[in-house]
């Protein structure tokens, strides 16, 4: 279980995790997110995505099975989260929603897997500066790391994101324009529930990236493990996004 502190005088948004923040005893009612707004439940769908994502984009070899059961969540999320923004009085969208956010963050898919979680360290910078919900910031960031992953990390993950979860035709005279052609469909289904795809639609400029990068490095050197940022990629990633 992860918890975040958000420090505003310094701008600062740090996660802390640990089995002391684990409940012994939880019950989950899907009725009780019939009231959220569309942009705060589109913001979950985005979070859920995210949390498997970080755990997809991996070195590790022979994850088959934990390979398909983050492919069964996403997709779970791309039919129930249509359908819930949609209607958002649709108990069962609600209620698949609810049981995938579960599996997607209780680690069950990410055993014996390498995860990176870099995006989600980018993306706290986001919310500090510009107020942006954090599966908002998350929506926007993730297609950007994955066009710079794609190119130094190369095509594989990105390929089987593509075909598995979008649907997406193999090609393979070019792998590439199959794992961009799946970028660009979660993209478009960020886009389709009312997420941003920029930082400027936040109110973002360029020269906010200096401090973003400095803010994310600061008492904090290590992030992400498919792509291990630096400063000068999540500059990058940042203008990327821009």
């Amino acid at each position: 279980m992860i918890t975040l502190v958000t420090e505003d005088g310094k701008q600062y948004k740090r996660c802390a995790d640990g089995d002391i923040l684990r409940p012994l005893f939880a019950i989950m009612n899907p009725e009780l997110m019939v009231s959220l707004p569309p942009y705060q439940t589109a913001s979950g769908i985005a979070d859920i995505m995210a949390h498997c994502m970080e755990r997809y984009f991996t070195h590790s070899k022979d994850v088959e099975l934990t390979d398909r059961l983050l492919e069964a969540v996403m997709l779970t999320m791309i039919k129930e989260g249509r359908r819930v923004m949609a209607d958002p009085n649709d108990y069962e969208a609600r209620a698949n929603i609810m049981w995938a956010a579960m599996i997607a963050q209780n680690n069950s898919t990410g055993v014996g897997r390498a995860q990176d979680w870099g995006t989600h360290h980018m993306d706290n910078e986001l919310g500090i500066l510009y107020g942006c919900s954090h599966g908002a910031g998350l929506a926007l960031l993730f297609p950007y790391w994955m066009e710079y992953a794609m190119k130094t990390q190369g095509t594989d993950r990105f390929v089987l994101f593509a075909t598995r979860v979008w649907g997406c035709q193999l090609n393979l005279e070019d792998p590439a324009v199959t794992a961009m052609e799946g970028i660009k469909a979660f993209r478009n289904f960020m886009r389709d529930i009312g997420m941003p795809a920029t930082i400027g639609e936040l109110g973002g400029k360029p020269e906010d990236i200096p401090t973003m990068v400095e803010n994310m490095f600061h008492g904090a050197p290590n992030h992400g493990n498919f792509v291990k940022l630096t400063r000068e990629i999540a500059a990058e990633i940042y203008r990327m996004a821009m």
